[in-house]
């Protein structure tokens, strides 16, 4: 059982704290995990998957508008190969800041010569797309996940990946 509380330590102490707490590995920290602070200064400390964005952020993808706050779990599914905090590639690349960014281009991870020629630009209705099929708009990728068939859980997966 994975107990939440307050980010009242501050500094090194609260980071230790969250990422040992309910955690199988020390740099990753359980899905489940919720850092509540009152204060700026903890919650700009704590690991950005660790808390919720501070704004629920919505986006409109094919008429669906999808929130951040119901596209954190499910992101879920995703978080074992991806990261939304910056610069923390895992088996795929980080999505800290995608939306708007050029396919192939996250720093420091190998990306397949499929998605280096796809060409695409990551807007809100693209990753939309590529969410429901990888391997149908970017055939030969490497991403081997199946999709989102849910078009209302795919818009606020976006939302999520937006808001992060």
């Amino acid at each position: 059982m994975t107990t939440k509380f307050p980010l009242l330590l501050g500094g090194i102490a609260a980071l230790t704290l969250l990422a040992g707490c309910g955690s199988s590995t020390p740099e990753q920290p359980a899905a489940d995990t919720a850092a509540v602070g009152t204060s700026s200064t903890a919650a700009t400390q704590a690991p950005a998957e660790a808390s919720a964005p501070a704004e629920v952020v919505t986006v409109s993808v094919e008429g669906m508008t999808g929130s951040s706050d119901k596209g954190e779990k499910q992101f879920n599914q995703c978080r074992a190969c991806h990261s939304v905090k910056e610069g923390e590639n895992r088996v795929g690349p980080s999505l800290h800041a995608i939306i708007g960014e050029k396919a192939a281009e996250v720093p420091n991870f190998k990306f397949s010569k499929a998605m280096q020629e796809s060409g695409i630009t990551w807007t809100e209705d693209k990753l939309y797309e590529y969410l429901e099929d990888p391997q149908k708009m970017v055939p030969g990728t490497t991403m081997i996940f199946p999709g989102i068939k849910d078009p209302q859980k795919r818009a606020d997966v976006v939302a999520y990946i937006k808001a992060n």
